[in-house]
């Protein structure tokens, strides 16, 4: 299976939106909640989360990766530069524990029909790829402490063996929880 990873530009779009919006449901998540405010999605999208989304992709830097195998969009990781997440940057549960310029991952989602063949892996290993060719210094995770089943509704939010995987360590702790889970704060220098 060839793997391959590339940032969600305009042209890219559309395999964006297989993998997390398949039906394309105007209220389904688009992965906008930590990146724009209600007034911001209606300023950028007229009302549309797609259209809103769409123009995210239009910026310097896109709001984050899609993983192909074989050519077929499978995968999404949100990545970005903290400080240009509002939700995340003006967390009071998720505080910054140092003043590092990192990129955060707040969303992974496989495709379904495409879960379990171990396609995570690749694809934060695309994202931080993709962070390392922006500058980014190191990227962060926030996932969640736990050493049994999680809750597959907060799944996104990954775990931690997910991320020590592909070599992220542990540096801080967070106020937050996911279903009743503590959240860690997760590095990866680059």
């Amino acid at each position: 299976m060839a793997l391959e990873t590339y940032p969600v530009t305009p042209d890219r779009f559309e395999d964006f939106a297989d993998v997390i919006n398949p039906n394309r449901r105007a209220t389904h998540c688009w992965c906008l909640s930590h990146r724009l405010r209600a007034g911001e999605i209606e300023e950028l999208g007229g009302g549309s989360r797609a259209r809103a989304a769409r123009r995210l992709t239009e910026r310097e830097h896109p709001p984050g990766v899609v993983l192909y195998a074989d050519d077929v969009p499978v995968a999404w990781c949100n990545i970005g530069r903290r400080a240009d997440i509002p939700r995340l940057a003006g967390s009071r549960l998720i505080r910054p524990v140092d003043e590092v310029d990192v990129w955060s991952i707040i969303c992974v989602v496989v495709r379904g029909g495409h879960r379990k063949r171990g396609l995570t892996t690749p694809l934060i290993e695309g994202a931080v790829g993709y962070a390392a060719a922006q500058g980014a210094p190191a990227v962060e995770a926030y996932p969640v402490e736990t050493s049994g089943r999680m809750d597959t509704t907060m799944a996104f939010v990954g775990t931690r063996a997910m991320f020590e995987k592909v070599g992220f360590e542990v540096v801080g702790t967070t106020d937050a929880v996911a279903s009743k889970l503590p959240r860690l704060v997760m590095r990866r220098t680059l």
